[in-house]
């Protein structure tokens, strides 16, 4: 029986066992969301912004797998598309919206533009990811409060302590650190985790 993406997780990185179980959650927060039909929003700033856009493409795109659409979905394009195309889980990083991003900051409140976009996109059933290092980032405190209004389901990657945005989630994965690069250096992995146990789940059996 080969390793859970769980076990490998935590044999590669062992400080992460604290963690196995609300990492497990949140694979079964995710997968329920888009099981029905959801989707994920992301936001961060500076190396967590980096890291919403990452775990994005890690989503829209095959990770470790080619993704190869289904013969009813390619018979509904071309070959030269279909062949070519992969299956994709619905993520939307708030961290890629300048236009909107810079007129909002201007003409409103800078610290707004994630609770903005949360407020326009989010649905009840969807999963609002917000990765902080601190925990204290105020736009994207705020930006879970919305979330939480709105009905979805809000997930917080954090350091240790959790800051204040630990307690306006549903689930919040703290990490075993104080120090900013290595709570970033925690959390790529888990991002990754997540995201090849949610390609196993909806794209076949992992492959070596």
């Amino acid at each position: 029986m080969p390793a859970s993406r769980l076990d490998e997780l935590v044999q590669r990185a062992p400080e992460l066992s604290v963690n196995r179980e609300i990492i497990q959650q949140c694979f079964d927060a995710l997968r329920d969301c888009f099981r029905h039909g959801g989707k994920v929003l992301l936001c961060g700033n500076g190396g967590s912004a980096s890291d919403a856009e990452h775990w994005a493409g890690e989503l829209l795109k095959g990770f470790k797998r080619h993704r190869a659409l289904s013969p009813q979905q390619q018979a509904t394009l071309r070959p030269e598309i279909a062949t070519q195309l992969q299956g994709a889980l619905p993520a939307i990083p708030l961290t890629g919206f300048p236009a909107l991003a810079t007129a909002f900051a201007n003409d409103v409140s800078p610290e707004l533009i994630f609770a903005q976009l949360t407020w326009g996109l989010g649905q009840r059933g969807d999963v609002w990811i917000g990765l902080s290092t601190s925990g204290n980032a105020r736009n994207v405190c705020a930006a879970a409060e919305v979330a939480r209004a709105r009905g979805l389901k809000v997930i917080g990657l954090t350091g240790s302590t959790g800051g204040k945005l630990a307690p306006l989630c549903d689930l919040a994965i703290r990490v075993p650190s104080t120090e900013t690069y290595r709570i970033q250096e925690y959390h790529l992995p888990i991002y990754h985790c997540l995201s090849l146990m949610l390609e196993d789940e909806f794209f076949g059996e992992a492959t070596s």
